[in-house]
This record gives structure tokens, C-alpha cells and sequence, in this order.
């Protein structure tokens, strides 16, 4: 086990959940798209500590997981509520066009016309299409679907998204 760099952008990728067994292994409440990922890892960052992994395996369509030097329940207990998180750089790549919620939140979004309408502050995922909640100085909040015909341009390098309202108007018409 190390100090994790704290300094170090990261994405959260699972939380540790009750023990199993008494060999220290636990559950892993996995919290991204990517689970497969658990299975080649060799370290992960729980909390603020870097672990070396021991075992990882499929268990109830969910995973456990055990960590070098952590053996017996009571170990594995002390880690429960923990957060695993893996670098920015470590995260899986998308194809074109996809974005990972930590790349858009925090975008600021203008309309075609270059007003500034807000910055995104969460994503709603809906079923059909996710939703940006976007507020502006003011604290009003627009819903902007995450939809082709809406949303023109993501510019993740320079932070900004760009949205065609005469576009939301006409789906509000439908």
C-alpha cells in the first residue's frame, strides 16, 4: 500500500462494499460502463491509499476483490465505504463522439449566436438520451437534451459546448 497522489485527476470506478468469505475479500459496487477493467488491473486507489490487487473475481453479477496484505474480514471491513478510483489517463476509450460525464460537466454553453447560456452542472440520464442541466450566473437552470441535432459542438479542450435553441424549440413543438 502508497499514498495516492492527491494532486492526480481521478475517476471513480467502483466503492467497497460488505467483506465475503474470510480470506479478506469484499464486494465491489461497481460504478462504471467499463467493469471488465477490474480484471486486468494490478493497483487501485481506495481512499487515499494505493493498493497492489490479489484477486479479483465474478461473483452474483458483481465482482469481489482482494488486496495484497489484506487478509481476514476484519481487514477487508476497514476498507468498506472506500472509494476505487483509477487516473484520468486510465480511463477506456470512447469511440468518436462520446464523452465521459467528467469531461462535460463544467462545459460552458453558448448558443449558435456565442450568448453565454450557462455551465453544465449534471447529466440526466433519462433512458432515451441523457440531458445537460446547465445553470447560469443567476442560478436558472435550461435542460439541453444530448441530442445530434441540439448540441453542435463539445470542445473538450477548451471547455465549451455550443447548442441550437432554434432546434429545442422545434422538439418542445412535437
Amino acid at each position: 500500500m502508497t499514498k495516492s497522489s492527491l494532486s492526480e485527476d481521478r475517476i471513480i470506478v467502483g466503492k467497497i462494499g460488505k467483506t465475503h468469505g474470510i480470506g479478506g475479500f469484499f464486494r465491489v459496487n461497481i460504478l462504471t460502463d467499463f467493469p471488465e477493467r477490474f480484471k486486468s488491473m494490478k493497483e487501485i486507489t481506495a481512499g487515499d491509499n494505493v493498493y497492489k490487487i490479489d484477486g479479483v473475481r465474478e461473483h452474483n453479477n458483481g465482482i469481489l476483490m482482494k488486496f495484497e496484505n489484506i487478509n481476514t474480514p476484519e481487514d477487508a471491513k476497514l476498507l468498506n465505504g472506500k472509494l476505487l478510483t483509477v487516473s484520468k489517463a486510465e480511463a477506456a476509450p470512447l469511440n468518436e463522439g462520446e464523452y465521459y460525464v467528467f469531461d462535460i460537466i463544467g462545459l460552458t454553453v453558448s448558443d449558435t449566436k456565442g450568448e453565454v447560456l450557462g455551465e453544465v452542472k449534471n447529466i440526466l440520464q433519462t433512458g432515451s438520451n441523457d440531458v445537460y442541466e446547465v445553470k447560469d450566473g443567476d442560478g436558472r437552470e435550461i435542460l439541453i437534451p444530448a441530442l445530434k441535432k441540439v448540441v453542435k459542438e463539445i470542445d473538450i479542450e477548451n471547455k465549451k459546448m455550443t447548442v441550437d435553441l432554434a432546434e429545442m424549440e422545434m422538439l418542445d413543438a412535437v
